[in-house]
């Protein structure tokens, strides 16, 4: 945990946003896997880490925002939970660490909101995503259980998203902790990126550094020669020459705060020329999105230099044609790059996606576009200092979507459809940094994981 005065500063910066009312953030519950004593790793509410700090199941956390009290809910250990798991600290004890002075039992927290809802006040609650949580706002509030997000507290939301966006040195440490973690998770996986080695035999090496460096994955490892599909989990192939490895993971460091890195190497450690032109077309705009980096900039005109760089670096090559601005205006690009440059990192590795991707990406002064490619752009807004975003260009050629937009003969003035049969075998490209807004401007976080066509190649090769 961080130190207390931290935890309690979060609060009562929480509580000065909500008006007034009651403001209810559940912990998580054990997951069941496949029969209940049998449940998956315990992850807690990113939410609840954030306010709360403690990090095991079962436990509610309240502000009364009204009467500046705040409550964690939670039931003491018994005999039996003692044998199995060992003595377990009292919620008192555990709620003192956290500077919260009011603890009852579990059941507790249903008579507190009870009162308050008859009282007429506000229930303050964030959306959940859990199928358990679902069934407490239920019994918590009477909610019919397939709308209990419809009534979630856009206050709150707001509110939470204000705070946690803006990351302090603590949690910008145990970011830089978890790409250190990704750091070895990568360099290894690059080492056996070789023939004859199956994708899940380095997915199982890399997923057992993170382990050993404090938690799991901060997400499930993306890693394939089918690098033209963006989140392919599926592990079965046996890696060949002439082809490109995808490897698109991270980790969590002991406190929960998420890396997330992609690099993309050749298989055998030694890039062909059209490997290496498209490569590099990626790892310009990798590299002209970080440089753009800095306060005051929206997040989506530095998606859109990236799609330049890229349109720019594709006709050059031969495979698109035209103006390049014109391109990029009308979307031709998108063929080749169909999503966004990147998203906010920290609890969660899309950080605060489950309040909704259009608070925390989108405001009054930047709307979503409906644009194809565009439309998939979770970050947009104006950047400010203490933001952490990742930045992840790529290239992919995708070939449902180049038969579809070939026989539409969409965008034939900026695409030279004839051509990119010739890289086809290519897959996808995409490389993947996290980066902190600074005041002056920038920092990629973490150690240097290799990235450039000789680093790449004096890695892989044995």
């Amino acid at each position: 945990m961080f130190s207390k005065t931290l935890y309690i500063s979060r609060r009562k910066k929480l509580s000065a946003k909500i008006r007034s009312g009651i403001i209810l953030i559940p912990g998580n519950t054990e997951a069941a896997m496949n029969y209940p004593a049998n449940t998956y790793h315990f992850r807690q509410d990113s939410n609840f880490l954030y306010f709360f700090g403690l990090d095991q199941p079962d436990l509610i956390g309240i502000v009364d925002v009204d009467n500046h009290r705040e409550y964690i809910f939670g039931n003491d250990t018994d005999m039996e939970d003692i044998i199995w798991m060992g003595p377990q600290p009292a919620i008192k004890d555990l709620a003192s660490e956290v500077g919260v002075e009011n603890t009852a039992a579990f059941g507790k927290a249903a008579e507190l909101v009870a009162t308050a809802i008859k009282s007429g006040r506000k229930i303050h609650f964030l959306p959940t995503y859990r199928g358990e949580q679902v069934i407490l706002y239920h019994k918590l509030l009477g909610l019919i259980h397939s709308r209990v997000n419809d009534y979630a507290s856009p206050e709150l939301i707001r509110a939470v998203i204000e705070l946690r966006s803006v990351k302090d040195r603590f949690e910008v440490a145990e970011i830089e902790k978890a790409v250190g973690i990704a750091y070895d998770m990568f360099t290894t996986g690059m080492k056996m990126a070789h023939p004859g080695v199956y994708e899940r035999e380095i997915v199982g090496v890399m997923e057992g550094i993170s382990v050993a460096g404090g938690n799991p994955v901060s997400f499930p490892v993306i890693l394939s020669i089918n690098g033209q599909t963006l989140h392919n989990h599926k592990h079965g192939n046996k890696l060949v020459p002439n082809r490109m490895l995808v490897m698109d993971a991270g980790s969590e460091s002991p406190m929960h705060y998420a890396s997330d890195i992609t690099r993309t190497v050749p298989v055998g450690g030694t890039f062909s020329s059209k490997q290496k032109e498209i490569y590099q077309v990626v790892l310009n705009a990798n590299l002209a999105g970080i440089e753009a980096m800095k306060p005051g900039v929206t997040f989506k005109s530095i998606h859109l230099l990236a799609a330049r760089t890229i349109a720019q670096g594709l006709k050059e090559i031969g495979l698109m044609k035209g103006n390049v601005d014109e391109a990029v205006a009308n979307g031709a690009h998108a063929l080749f790059f169909p999503h966004g440059l990147g998203h906010m990192l920290g609890l969660d590795v899309h950080d605060m996606e489950g309040l909704g991707e259009n608070y925390v990406g989108y405001d009054h002064t930047v709307q979503r576009s409906d644009q194809f490619g565009l439309a998939y752009l979770r970050m947009a807004k104006t950047l400010i200092p203490g933001y952490v975003l990742t930045v992840e260009p790529g290239i992919y050629f995708i070939p449902e979507l180049i038969e579809q937009w070939k026989a539409e003969k969409k965008f034939t003035q900026f695409i030279n459809y004839e051509k990119i049969a010739g890289y086809m075998e290519i897959g996808g490209v995409r490389i993947e940094d996290d980066v902190l807004v600074t005041p002056e401007g920038h920092k990629v976080l973490g150690r240097p994981i290799p990235k450039t066509v000789k680093e790449i190649e004096t890695t892989v090769r044995p």
